[in-house]
């Protein structure tokens, strides 16, 4: 009980943490009125460190929150949905693959490539429908910008937040 108790206090504070990290650095990006941010690393670590469920609600209530208070209504629910299953995939992926120091930072690595991939193809797929198949082209190259910074900083901040000792037997549990 008291395990699960700690999980839902990391992730409402992981949550909290991918909105700000959303909401404080916004490059602005042509085509769809959109923005380059950091919270992608945030989205990746609480797949990582919090597990696939707890993950996945952390990553997608953070970044759908950021959208809500950021006024991008139309983009709530997307966003809960693609960041949610990144978070998710992370998780999981780091649950199979980590099994030493060095392929934990491979596993975190490769939620970085999971972010990039589904960012980029999940947001073009919702914005043909908005700005049609040249306009949401026009926000890939913005979004693999993000996921390429969200892997760097997911990578920086790994080694800082797995020092935690309640976070780092939160992430080796299976």
């Amino acid at each position: 009980m008291k395990s699960n108790f700690k999980k839902l206090v990391f992730a409402a504070l992981f949550a909290a943490l991918s909105c700000v990290a959303t909401m404080s650095i916004r490059i602005p990006t042509p085509g769809t009125g959109g923005y380059i941010h950091p919270g992608d690393a945030i989205v990746i670590l609480s797949g990582v460190l919090l597990g696939p469920i707890y993950g996945g609600l952390a990553g997608g209530i953070g970044s759908a929150m950021a959208d809500l208070i950021g006024g991008y209504f139309i983009y709530v629910p997307v966003t809960f949905m693609i960041k949610g299953i990144i978070a998710l995939l992370c998780g999981f992926t780091y649950q199979w693959i980590a099994k030493s120091s060095k392929s934990r930072y491979a596993a975190v690595a490769i939620g970085g490539v999971i972010d990039m991939v589904f960012v980029t193809g999940g947001y073009y797929l919702c914005e043909i429908w908005l700005y049609g198949a040249s306009g949401a082209l026009a926000s890939v190259p913005a979004n693999l910008i993000q996921g390429i910074s969200g892997l760097v900083i997911a990578l920086i901040l790994y080694p800082i937040l797995i020092s935690i000792p309640d976070l780092n037997r939160l992430s080796l549990r299976k």
